[in-house]
This record gives C-alpha cells, structure tokens and sequence, in this order.
C-alpha cells in the first residue's frame, strides 16, 4: 500500500493550497505536525509495510532575532539529517530529499554546487569563504581615527567609532579586489533576514547600507522586513561587524535590467524537469523579495528577447542537476543590465509557495499533487528514485 505524507505546520498558506490541490486529484494526505517530531520520527524509522512519499514544509517560526533564527535553523538542520536516516529502510521517499533541501539551505555550499557545474551565479568576494571573514588579521582602529580601509581621499581621517576586525576585513578585501558594492546574506538565512547590500566609495568615504535588519542595542540584530537605507558609518561599522559574525556570503553587486524605472529579477519554481511559474520582481531599492512590499509582474509582461527567455529556462533547468533527487525548487536569477545574461542568485528547496500563483490557477501545488499521484499509480515512474536517495 502507497500513502502520501505532508510534513509541515497546520493552517499555513502552504499546507492548505498543497491539500486543495491533493484533495482535487483525490488524495487524501497524511498530515504529520512539525511539533510532534519526535513521535513522527520514530514512527517513520519503524515502519515496516507500505511505503510512504512526504513532501517536507518548513517548519513556522515566529521569532524576528537574526541570532535566534541561526539557532532555529541548526535544529532545522539536525531535524532534516534525521528525517535522511529515515529514507534509508526503502520505504520512505521524499519529495525532495532531506539532505538536498539542507545543502540549498546552505547558500555556500549551493552556490559552490552551481559554479562546479559551470552555471553562471552571482560571484562571491575573493578572499572571504571558508571563514576567512572571521580572521583577525586586521588591527583594529583608535576611537576617532579611519583605519586604511576606511580612509577618504589623499588618507584624510573621518570621526566616527572604533573599527572592528570583521569590518575591516570586508572593506579590505572589496578594495583589493576593486569591488565597491556588494551583498551580504546569512549562510543559512531566508526571507530577506539579514539580507544587505553594502556600496562604499574609498575615494571619499561613503557608504550607503540597504538592509530589512536593525541593530538594537550592542548585539542584538532584528529582522523588520522593512527595507531601510543608512548613511552614517557610525551605524553602518557595527551593523556590518554583527552580521559578518552570524558568518555571511559575500557577492558582487551586479546592476540588474531594469524595467519602467523599477530594478528588477525574477522568481522561478521548477518542478520535474520544466519551469511552472516564473514571476518578475520590481523593486525601487536593491532588495526584491515580494513580502517587502515589492511589485510582483508577470514574467512575460516584460516582453523579453524569445532568446533570453530561452536561456532563463535553459539555467532554471540545468540548475536542478547538481542535487540529485531534487524535485522542486524556487530559484532567483537576475538579468544583468545591458547584456540580460541571466546569473542564479540563490536557490530554495523549499520555495514553492507563490502568492500569484495559489490565488490564481495554484499551478505549482497542483503540478506537485500531479507527481504524487504519478507515484501512488506508477511504482516505476523515473521521477521517483529510490527512497532517500
């Protein structure tokens, strides 16, 4: 007997448009609370007839404390290596594997994945991967006085607080590289959390800093989901030291096409080898995500060349092969200003829920009920391979 799992939390906008478009295929799910975990993951690990497809939610978090939500995410981590164990009796088989939704989890190791691969990505800042951002081999500056990464023009000195190691570092290594904007995210942030782009002009001295994230206090960042823009780097300096401690990707800043005077990329969510749904997202600032009141556009709205759409598919496609199993997948890209060459920003084994989408024709959730079905009626079927695999 074959059965179908939902692992995720009630009530949410995920759980209840997948079980619409599972109840319109005629599945009847088993749905399984992230909050009794432990229960399910030793019901999981001896089972011992029929077999069982799950399709693995994120489980809801509430708080908005960047340092809170790093501890969230590692027992997130331990939670999805222990749900791999249970793959292994051959009798589980997962949607998306536990262990592939972990390493794109992992904006790192997904992005290293992507550039094995020879696709084209958002490059990171030479000189700060592998925790080489957490160095101290910059010395830190005397209150008052601009350490040599932070010198304006001709070395003049700017009153502002004593530098710190990690700060130091990045303005270091962004003047060595002749890179001067940049992107910061969380390795294991999502939904904007952390997410800054950082512009600096060693030439004078200034700095803009676009963030959704406030320092409060001496330690304590906060996630507002509010974009903010900062001038002062009296307030840049710190933030910047904290952020770089929760330990950050690093990117280039790449100018993005624009569109009616809004910057703009895109979201796509493949699922079983094709593309279906690919959204615009118009921003007056460098941050798009959609839930920070950015303007969503449908993708063919933007009347792009018939070439650069193909090449848009092509790399959403090509991106799926490095994660073996993986079935599923939002993906961001952006069309460099100019040249619209597209490059991968970031991927998400668990970026499947599109507003646009579930309030309209809820294609991708019902494109997901489709596979599951496939799986109860077909046990051959080769978008299935073996469980936990």
């Amino acid at each position: 007997m074959r059965q179908i799992g939902l692992l995720g939390s009630p009530g949410t906008k995920r759980t209840l448009y997948l079980q619409q478009a599972l109840e319109q295929a005629g599945i009847q799910p088993l749905f399984m609370d992230w909050k009794d975990f432990a229960a399910i993951r030793e019901t999981l690990l001896k089972r011992s007839e029929g077999k069982l497809l799950i399709k693995v939610d994120p489980p809801s978090w509430d708080s908005c404390r960047l340092h809170k939500l790093d501890d969230l995410a590692a027992e997130y981590r331990q939670r999805l290596g222990e749900l791999a164990q249970t793959g292994r009796s051959g009798r589980i088989t997962y949607l998306n594997p536990p262990d592939m939704i972990e390493m794109l989890l992992d904006k790192r190791s997904c992005k290293r994945a992507l550039v094995k691969a020879g696709l084209p990505v958002t490059e990171e800042l030479p000189g700060l991967q592998d925790g080489e951002d957490g160095e101290a081999d910059t010395p830190k500056g005397q209150p008052g006085v601009l350490p040599a990464a932070f010198a304006g023009k001709n070395g003049q000195s700017h009153s502002m607080p004593a530098s710190s190691c990690l700060a130091d570092r990045l303005l270091e290594r962004m003047r060595a590289a002749g890179i001067f904007q940049v992107f910061l995210k969380p390795v294991w942030g999502s939904g904007a959390a952390g997410v800054s782009a950082l512009r600096w002009q060693p030439a004078t001295g200034q700095m803009v800093l676009y963030t959704c994230s406030l320092l409060q206090g001496e330690h304590d960042l906060v996630n507002t989901k509010r974009l903010r823009c900062f001038h002062d780097p009296a307030i840049i300096l710190p933030f910047l030291e904290e952020i770089l401690g929760l330990g950050c990707i690093v990117e280039r800043w790449y100018a993005k096409m624009e569109y009616r005077g809004f910057s703009c990329d895109l979201r796509a969510v493949v699922q079983d080898g094709r593309v279906d749904f690919l959204v615009a997202r118009l921003s007056k600032g460098p941050i798009t995500n959609l839930h920070l009141n950015n303007h969503p556009l449908s993708a063919e709205e933007l009347d792009l060349p018939a070439g650069v759409m193909d090449s848009v598919h092509t790399v959403c496609i090509d991106a799926m092969k490095p994660f073996p199993g993986l079935r599923s997948a939002g993906i961001d890209l952006l069309l460099e200003k100019g040249s619209l060459r597209p490059r991968i920003i970031e991927m998400n084994g668990q970026g499947d829920l599109m507003y646009q989408d579930i309030y309209q024709k809820n294609t991708i959730y019902r494109h997901q009920a489709e596979m599951m079905k496939r799986w109860l009626q077909e046990p051959d079927a080769e978008c299935f391979g073996a469980a936990g695999k």
